[in-house]
C-alpha cells in the first residue's frame, strides 16, 4: 500500500487494520504487509516506521524521497513482494475487511486478477464530484473503451504472479494506472470482478484539478493506445 503525507498517530490505525485482515484470512494463508513511502513530507520519520515495525513486525518498508504517484508506489511495493497472491489498497483500509477477504478468496480459487467492484450504494457515500466523476469513467469505459469490467478505480485489487508481471508492466506514475493494467491484461489474463463496500467512516481527498487535467492526457494515451 502507499504512503503518501499519512495524518499523525496512521502507525497504529494501519496495524489495527492491518491485525484484522491477518486474522480474517488465517484459514486462506499468512499476510505480509509492505508500505510504499512516496516522498512523504510529513509523519513519515524513522520514528514512525520505528513504531510501525513495533505494531506489525511483518512490515516491509519501501521509500523514496520524491513523490511520484500512486501508480509507481505501488509498482515498487509490488516488485519487492515475493508472494504468491499481492492484494493492492490504500493505507487507509477504505473497503471492509470483508471484501478484503473475498478478494483473497477469489484469488486462492480463480487465480488471475481480482478487481474490486463497486455497486451503486458506494455513490451513496462520496462527495456529489467524485461521484459524478467516477460514474462518467465508467460510462467511458463500457462505451467508449469497451471494457469488460466499468470499475477500472476501484482501489482494492489482487493478483498473481502473472497478473504482478503484468501490473509491473504499466507505466502511469497516478491513478489511471489501475485503467492501464486492466487494458494491458484484458484477453491475457483471466479478471474476475469481486463486489467490495466502502467501510463506515471513509474521508476522501481532494482530487485537485492539475490532477484532472494530467489523467485526461493518461486516458487519451490509453485511448490511441487501444486503437
Amino acid at each position: 500500500m502507499p504512503c503518501y503525507n499519512p495524518p499523525e498517530g496512521w502507525e497504529q490505525a494501519l496495524a489495527d487494520k492491518f491485525a484484522a485482515f491477518a486474522a480474517a484470512i488465517g484459514d486462506l494463508g499468512a499476510a505480509g504487509l509492505i508500505v510504499v513511502n512516496d516522498g512523504s513530507a510529513r509523519n513519515t520519520t524513522a520514528q514512525n516506521f520505528n513504531n510501525l515495525r513495533a505494531l506489525a513486525p511483518v512490515v516491509q518498508v519501501v521509500s523514496y524521497e520524491k513523490n511520484r504517484g500512486k501508480g509507481y508506489a505501488l509498482r515498487q511495493g509490488v516488485l519487492a513482494s515475493e508472494a504468491d497472491f499481492i492484494v493492492v489498497t490504500d493505507i487507509d483500509f477504505p473497503y471492509t475487511i470483508a471484501s478484503m477477504r473475498r478478494v483473497a478468496e477469489t484469488l486462492q480459487a480463480a487465480g488471475g486478477i481480482a478487481a474490486g467492484n463497486r455497486d451503486t450504494a458506494y455513490y451513496a457515500h462520496v462527495p456529489a464530484f467524485r461521484r459524478r466523476l467516477s460514474q462518467g469513467l465508467r460510462w467511458l469505459l463500457r462505451h467508449v473503451l469497451r471494457q469488460p469490467i466499468d470499475d477500472s478505480q476501484c482501489g482494492l485489487k489482487g493478483f498473481d504472479r502473472a497478473g504482478k508481471a503484468v501490473f509491473l508492466e504499466t507505466t502511469i506514475d497516478r491513478f489511471l494506472f489501475d485503467l492501464e493494467f486492466l487494458m494491458l491484461a484484458n484477453g491475457r489474463i483471466a479478471i474476475h470482478p469481486v463486489p467490495v463496500e466502502l467501510r463506515p467512516g471513509v474521508v476522501f481527498s481532494r482530487v485537485g484539478w492539475k490532477i484532472l487535467l494530467a489523467e485526461g492526457g493518461n486516458f487519451l494515451k490509453l485511448f490511441f493506445r487501444q486503437l
